[in-house]
């Protein structure tokens, strides 16, 4: 039997959930209230940890081993934009062109909508390709607040 570990945290934004295999993390999502059975792992600690850094402003790239399940398409999307830097924006056709699949704009916007390691895996880093906010998982609310906590939001020209 495979042991799941989890916990929570509590961001600026409400509960985190982090979700872990015990060798890599495999989903951090927002969610309505905290997990209610805890069951922690060191790399469950490590990931709260990078987490609360990183809402309290003094961490920017994060260093957890990561293990997101999906299509390889979707993995693939994934991967991209972890390469997205901390305070950079890209649109869904930049992703496209990174993963050398140019057409696949809408493609990309739904694995990114599926993207199961929020905030770890940048997904609110993507934006509409006319420089507008457009659909993350957590609510537009949350998506404006992590790009301006990073210094990126509103887009100034």
């Amino acid at each position: 039997m495979n042991t799941i570990y989890q916990a929570s945290i509590n961001s600026k934004l409400g509960p985190v959930a982090i979700y872990s295999d015990g060798e890599a993390i495999t989903e951090v999502s927002f969610v309505q209230s905290s997990v209610a059975e805890t069951n922690w792992c060191p790399i469950l600690r490590a990931a709260a940890q990078q987490l609360n850094d990183y809402f309290d402003g003094r961490l920017r790239i994060f260093d957890l081993p990561l293990r997101p399940r999906g299509t390889e398409f979707q993995e693939q999307v994934w991967h991209c934009l972890q390469r997205i830097p901390f305070g950079k924006l890209a649109s869904y056709a930049d992703v496209a062109k990174a993963i050398d699949n140019p057409k696949a704009v809408r493609a990309v916007g739904m694995a990114n909508s599926k993207n199961p390691i929020g905030i770890v895996v940048p997904c609110h880093r993507v934006i509409g390709a006319n420089g507008t906010l457009t659909g993350y998982a957590g609510g537009l609310e949350k998506k404006a607040w992590l790009l301006r906590h990073e210094g990126c939001w509103p887009v100034r020209a």
